[in-house]
């Protein structure tokens, strides 16, 4: 019987792509190498992003980089072919649409829901900036320019221009602008305004989870508290400008105070957060409530305001009719 050779029959779809060169455009100047990977190579996990990048297949003008390397406008980047994430992968992020409190052609700023992280990464596949850009596929730039908690409601700043992300960065590590928050705190609130300089340390508990902690060795935060309203001596609604942008500043000075905030599932009481939930609130009450900053591109000033949510204003109802 003769023998045939043998031919392996490939999958089209299964051939990666070539190397590819990728010339930087102004939009993108001063962005980092790993971000600018992130968005061009939709798809990809970012482990195999990395590992390219340490692997020196990544390079930039020919030469080998970092994921921390700042493109400048017409540098050359090399993209090597990288593998799509395999059968069974966690599907790419849904598109969603966010209530818009402002747009322009530099500047987007939504309203993020309690329970949504503004980013994908330790152990959540995707957060809001990822729906974003699921739902608006054309657009050239979508980059957070802040971050808030998961747990956290209200105004959150996406950049949609690098000029505009450059200055909203700066912005911010020159505490210029106002960050408003809204808070319902645990307990009788006293001052009227109160400013809290704490400094505040990074940690991860035996759990590898991440904490804060006031300590001496940490960073300098101040937090300025003033006080909206108390409710029978058992809560007291506040509001915190937050002068420094430090990791959960305003839970971990709050709670510092002996007030944390309610429904606070990291610095708060267990009691208060199911005797909360047993009244139908399951979530924290913090609110990111007001922006006052100057446009970053044309400086003209802008106050952004965000609403409380339903359920935080129907909890403020319930307790007004809770006698002392």
């Amino acid at each position: 019987m003769p023998l045939f050779p043998m031919r392996k029959i490939v999958d089209p779809s299964a051939v990666p792509p070539a190397v590819r060169l990728v010339v930087v455009g102004t939009e993108h100047e001063g962005q980092r190498l790993d971000n600018f990977l992130l968005r061009i190579c939709k798809g990809v996990p970012k482990s195999h992003v990395y590992k390219a990048i340490r692997d020196g297949q990544v390079r930039v003008n020919k030469g080998r980089c970092r994921a921390e390397t700042r493109l400048a406008a017409s540098d050359t980047v090399r993209i090597p072919p990288l593998r799509l994430p395999a059968p069974g992968a966690a599907p790419p992020a849904p598109p969603a649409a966010f209530p818009v409190l402002y747009e322009d052609a530099h500047l987007l700023v939504i309203d993020k829901p309690a329970g949504v992280a503004v980013h994908g990464g330790s152990g959540v596949a995707f957060g809001v900036i990822e729906q974003l850009r699921a739902a608006r596929p054309d657009e050239r730039m979508l980059e957070l320019a802040h971050r808030l908690d998961r747990e956290t409601s209200g105004a959150l700043m996406v950049a949609r221009s690098r000029k505009a992300l450059v200055a909203l960065h700066d912005m911010m590590r020159q505490s210029q602008g106002r960050k408003h928050y809204l808070a319902l705190v645990v307990g009788d609130w006293v001052n009227d305004r109160q400013h809290i300089r704490l400094p505040l340390l990074k940690y991860l508990t035996p759990d590898g989870e991440r904490r804060v902690r006031v300590d001496a060795l940490g960073k300098p935060a101040h937090t300025i508290v003033t006080l909206q309203r108390r409710y029978a001596g058992r809560y007291s609604l506040v509001g915190a400008e937050l002068r420094t942008g430090r990791t959960h500043q305003i839970r971990v000075h709050l709670a510092a105070q002996g007030h944390p905030i309610a429904g606070d599932e990291k610095y708060g009481p267990d009691a208060i957060r199911a005797a909360l939930a047993a009244q139908g609130f399951r979530r924290m009450f913090l609110h990111a409530h007001r922006l006052e900053i100057p446009h970053p591109v044309s400086g003209e000033p802008l106050i952004l305001e965000s609403p409380l949510p339903p359920a935080c204003r129907a909890l403020l109802d319930q307790l007004e009719h809770v006698r002392p």
